[in-house]
């Protein structure tokens, strides 16, 4: 069996497909529905954690007690929220044809999402993954999501191959905060808001637009098998 030198661990939103922007505006209807103001700006700045650790933090900037039945009410929310809008998501450009250069060389590639199945079978559906054809960690595997390491690290023992030979891809901080954690390199891109100074030090070894200009520059990132 030929060695495998390199695997990649993608985050799912803002990084495959392009439903950044739909999950604040459903966490912003579910806040609203709750009577907790908070900006939209704010509410961007969490995406990408885990929705225990999102809304924890949200109500905390608020001043605000949570418990559990309103921290359990807000995600039920912000998921019905979002699947009202699903319809709009789209694969970010390159995505599909990234995902399939891979699968063409024999790269192994998996899918590693903070977001639970019930939110992420959309964007999978956009991208014609099936979890059971295709490596995927979700919420609902793990006991800690981003930006602790505990998806990247699941989503590496699936594929079979060692944390430390992965490129994780992602578009937020707490995705790249997760790969260090994980002692995996970390690929930056900017379609989920965040912007390059930032996902540099948080320890992107390289910064794209998005898929298809990480495709294009595949080589310098050492995709091979």
């Amino acid at each position: 069996m030929p060695r495998i030198d390199t695997a990649f661990l993608f985050d799912l939103d803002g990084t495959l497909i392009d439903s950044v922007y739909q999950h604040v505006l459903a966490w912003k209807e579910a806040l609203d529905a709750e009577g907790i103001e908070l900006s939209v700006w704010r509410i961007h700045r969490k995406i990408g954690m885990s929705g225990g650790l999102f809304t924890n933090m949200l109500l905390r900037e608020t001043g605000l007690d949570a418990d559990e039945v309103l921290l359990d009410r807000l995600r039920r929310r912000h998921a019905e929220a979002f699947h009202r809008r699903s319809g709009t998501v789209k694969a970010l450009p390159g995505a599909r044809e990234l995902l399939a250069h891979l699968s063409e060389v024999g790269i192994p590639w998996a899918v590693a999402t903070s977001g639970r199945i019930e939110t992420a079978r959309p964007g999978l559906d956009k991208l014609g993954i099936d979890p059971a054809r295709t490596p995927v960690v979700t919420r609902d595997e793990v006991k800690y999501a981003k930006p602790d390491p505990d998806l990247f690290l699941a989503a590496a023992d699936k594929l079979g191959i060692a944390i430390e030979s992965a490129l994780v891809v992602g578009d937020s901080i707490w995705d790249l905060l997760a790969a260090r954690r994980a002692r995996a390199l970390g690929i930056g891109l900017l379609s989920g808001g965040y912007g390059r100074d930032e996902l540099e030090r948080a320890g992107a070894l390289r910064v794209y637009e998005d898929p298809a200009e990480l495709l294009h520059h595949i080589d310098e990132v050492g995709a091979r098998r």
